[in-house]
């Protein structure tokens, strides 16, 4: 299902739900960071989705992790919550979602990247390099503060 995110635009259409969704900011012994290219919107992220019932959110990180990049993935600490209303994100089906994702700081255990369906592209990537990304600007302040090391979570 195709998605289009909208953040403090006026022409957003109104949000009718919302969904608990986790992100994790991961990075290898390099200090590369794991990013995917996602099929429904085609910019880059961090590996993140909804969670499900009957899961805690790390499980949830460990299994969005695991579907969408190939790498396995243990949760160290939470970076923070985002629910910006004016961030809202618009499918083909009608749902206009307001963003809830709590993101993580996870840390690969095995695996070797691969893409899914929901990754067109799966990489280690130099931080030095996500300038020249098309990365959504709520996914570049997760990163942002997930390489900054913050002394607290955020939250909005």
């Amino acid at each position: 299902m195709a998605r289009k995110d909208f953040y403090d635009d006026a022409t957003a259409p109104k949000a009718n739900s919302i969904t608990v969704a986790v992100s994790a900011v991961i990075q290898n012994s390099d200090g590369q960071l794991l990013l995917i290219r996602r099929t429904d919107n085609d910019l880059y992220s961090i590996p993140g989705g909804g969670q499900e019932i009957g899961e805690t959110l790390a499980q949830t990180v460990v299994r969005e992790v695991q579907e969408e990049t190939g790498i396995t993935v243990r949760v160290v600490e939470l970076i923070g919550i985002y629910s910006d209303p004016k961030h809202v994100i618009g499918y083909t089906n009608g749902e206009v979602k307001q963003e809830f994702s709590i993101c993580f700081r996870g840390q690969p255990v095995s695996g070797d990247l691969r893409v899914s369906s929901e990754s067109s592209e799966v990489h280690w990537v130099d931080p030095s390099a996500l300038d020249e990304l098309n990365i959504h600007p709520s996914i570049r302040l997760r990163i942002g503060h997930g390489l900054a090391h913050l002394e607290k979570p955020y939250f909005s």
